[in-house]
């Protein structure tokens, strides 16, 4: 709650036209304090979900991934989410954030729109936006700003991970490091 309003202090300074969110709850709450000092409603958009990871949701990839499981390993290596058993197709995923913010734009032309969202879909829009690895931009840090810049056909990563609002020094909190 307290990196939400931080993040809502900081963007409340900039000329928001329009706030996004996904159908998860945590992405209202961390929109609310931004939403009520603009005295704006978000608009939702289930393609904004994170990516579905099968047999390993509900903190089963963070287990796995303390026990270096093979699977999880193999993920990385392969930088596909599909390989965890029943989880959603790293295609598909990808298909549907890069399609939900083509949308946005169209919706937005020429305005700075705010997207709340989460770390898998933040790392494969900045990853679309740069024609990285899928995984390349895995780990950022709760309530950071990232910036996309979309012009036409052109996406351009301005910024990733900002957290400059969330702590007094450069250093990233221990606990954001796992």
């Amino acid at each position: 709650q307290e990196q939400a309003v931080k993040v809502g202090q900081r963007l409340s300074r900039e000329r928001i036209d329009a706030v996004y969110v996904s159908t998860m709850q945590r992405t209202h709450e961390t929109a609310a304090p931004l939403l009520n000092a603009l005295g704006m409603t978000p608009t939702v958009d289930a393609d904004l979900r994170e990516v579905h990871l099968g047999d390993w949701e509900a903190g089963v990839l963070r287990r796995k991934a303390a026990q270096g499981d093979p699977i999880y390993l193999r993920m990385h290596e392969e930088q596909r989410w599909d390989v965890i058993p029943n989880a959603e197709q790293s295609e598909a995923f990808e298909g549907r954030t890069v399609g939900a913010i083509r949308r946005i734009v169209e919706r937005h032309p020429d305005q700075l729109v705010v997207v709340v969202c989460h770390g898998g879909v933040i790392g494969a829009i900045c990853a679309h936006a740069t024609g990285s690895k899928a995984f390349a931009f895995g780990g950022a840090d709760n309530g950071s700003i990232s910036q996309i810049v979309v012009a036409g056909d052109r996406w351009l990563l301005r910024r990733f991970n900002d957290s400059s609002h969330l702590y007094d020094t450069l250093s990233t909190a221990p606990d954001q490091m796992t």
